[in-house]
């Protein structure tokens, strides 16, 4: 989905217009505006002939397009860290992006999970399942392996569940956590 993105950035970037990059790539503007609003993913023929057309060097350009875990397993998206972007041009309508990630993924599962006040898991448990915490009231402390993290209303946890973890509650009153499994 990022694809989408970085190609029309670039070609705003450079001043280039659908119709001028659809000519040099050899491929028609109702493609390059698919691709451009995540509709649909080029071959990689088509894909390499986008990014040369927009005169990209084809490493540098996905360099900045993949997140890092930040310790092998974890990585944390904060409050305000979210992308905007344009999906529909609909008046009201504001995307933010919180996390993309490719996970050959088999079933998912969509859960909402209230701490109460002080609550807190004494075990360490793995899962076999990638999981996307996102809290949305609360405070809430989440130990994986031998880090400890703070997450706060609006922040993002995704982790790989396979790692031992746990969480309490330490805020002031109940927490409210989306979640998210990728098995």
């Amino acid at each position: 989905m990022l694809l989408g993105e970085k190609i029309k950035s670039k070609r705003l970037q450079k001043r280039i217009t659908i119709e001028a990059l659809s000519r040099r790539a050899g491929v028609s503007k109702g493609l390059i505006s698919q691709i451009e609003n995540n509709r649909t993913v080029p071959s990689l023929p088509v894909l390499f002939s986008i990014i040369q057309s927009l005169e990209e060097d084809i490493k540098s350009f996905f360099d900045d397009m993949h997140d890092h875990f930040s310790n092998g397993h974890v990585l944390i998206i904060r409050k305000g860290d979210e992308k905007p972007f344009e999906k529909e041009p609909v008046k009201g309508f504001g995307y933010k992006r919180v996390l993309t990630k490719s996970i050959n993924a088999q079933a998912v599962d969509f859960v909402m999970l209230e701490l109460k006040k002080g609550a807190s898991r004494k075990l360490m448990i793995r899962t076999e399942a990638f999981e996307c915490k996102y809290v949305l009231k609360g405070k809430i402390e989440y130990q994986i392996e031998k880090q400890r993290f703070i997450l706060n209303a609006g922040d993002t946890l995704f982790f790989d569940g396979r790692a031992k973890h746990r969480l309490r509650n330490i805020g002031n009153g109940n927490a409210l956590i989306f979640v998210t499994y990728l098995f």
